[in-house]
């Protein structure tokens, strides 16, 4: 078998061991044994257990950014468009990956430095996403000067802190469907950005 394919097979065996077992309690032997090769092999493929975790980490963050950038640049010109795509597709993906969202979402902050860089780095990804379709639907309002770029920011964190609290409420509400679970909160957070661009603002 190719090294790459190799890589691969290792590193799927790798992300369901993990998400079922945790880093700390998944052993390379139990990954080896699943993946039919030695626990030689694997440290000469991918170094160490934090090297294999890392390999996995890193390739499930750019499958979960490549979804969400592929389905928003498929879904039209209109910037709100393209965000309710990309959320959705962010939503089906953490539903029908869930080893893969348990992987980079409840483990990886709870371990070394360079997992911690890794996750840093694909949730920069995706909040580049969001504040650029926010910062574009600022700008078609044609009321950019009410809003700017920092505002932007300060939504895109706010939508993505919100939609990776969601993948738990997901979790527990098993019959909400990815599609349902973006429009209401396209419906919280895009409408509420509309009608602070139309003057709408809340004081106490």
């Amino acid at each position: 078998m190719p090294r790459e394919m190799r890589e691969q097979q290792i590193i799927d065996v790798g992300v369901r061991v993990f998400a079922k077992r945790g880093y700390h309690a998944a052993s390379v032997d139990e990954i080896a044994e699943l993946a039919g090769i030695s626990k030689p092999m694997v440290y000469l493929y991918l170094d160490s257990k934090e090297g294999l975790f890392l390999a996995c980490l890193r390739r499930e963050a750019g499958r979960l950014v490549g979804a969400f950038q592929e389905a928003a640049r498929g879904a039209g010109a209109a910037p709100e468009l393209r965000l309710h795509a990309g959320l959705s597709a962010f939503f089906a993906f953490v539903a029908e990956h869930r080893d893969s969202w348990v992987v980079q979402h409840r483990q990886a902050s709870e371990l070394s430095e360079a997992i911690a860089a890794a996750v840093a780095d694909a949730r920069r990804a995706i909040m580049a996403e969001v504040a650029g379709l926010i910062s574009d639907g600022i700008s078609d309002s044609g009321r950019g000067s009410q809003l700017g770029d920092g505002d932007a920011d300060f939504v895109a964190h706010a939508l993505v802190g919100a939609a990776d609290s969601l993948t738990d409420w997901m979790e527990r509400n098993p019959g909400q469907s990815p599609e349902g679970i973006t429009l209401r909160l396209m419906n919280m957070v895009w409408v509420g950005m509309r009608d602070v661009l139309d003057g709408e603002v809340w004081a106490p």
